[in-house]
């Protein structure tokens, strides 16, 4: 299948990088935008603590400091455009912050750049497991405005 514009939502888990491998043996593109998306670490700690919408805490970093998820999300990013040329996709390097979900930046990015289609790793989880922890994967599907390209992971 050949598309003008794909976006390929990359975390750098196997299932992402699964994904990847099956875009580059049945996908075509003239253009390729690897995304990583990342959440600030002031959102991670207030999510994970239930500060949320309260004052920074003293221990996190100034706004000034780079944010350490950031650095992470650039240093992710890299290694999924390297391998997306490794699986003959020619594919430029994109970081989203997330103001909101995950799921709702890679919709987001895709709209801006109206890609004509997004491929992205499931974790193919099912039953209970699926209903405890929520699948960027079906957001995604659920919420897009154009076609989307899952991988389930192997076996």
């Amino acid at each position: 299948m050949a598309c003008d514009r794909m976006l390929i939502a990359y975390d750098g888990s196997d299932n992402a990088k699964r994904a990847i491998e099956y875009a580059g043996r049945f996908l075509s593109a003239q253009r390729a935008i690897l995304l990583t998306a990342w959440e600030p670490m002031v959102r991670q700690a207030a999510r994970i603590s239930g500060l949320s919408g309260v004052m920074q805490p003293d221990w996190l970093p100034d706004e000034e400091v780079e944010d350490i998820a950031y650095t992470e999300a650039r240093a992710v990013n890299a290694e999924g455009v390297r391998l997306a040329k490794l699986a003959g996709i020619d594919a430029e390097p994109r970081t989203a912050e997330c103001t909101t979900t995950i799921w709702n930046a890679i919709v987001d990015v895709a709209d801006e750049l109206e890609v004509d289609l997004i491929v992205a790793g499931t974790r193919g989880a099912t039953g209970l497991k699926a209903l405890l922890h929520s699948s960027v994967a079906e957001a995604v599907l659920k919420h897009a405005h154009r076609p989307v390209f899952l991988v389930p992971p192997g076996k």
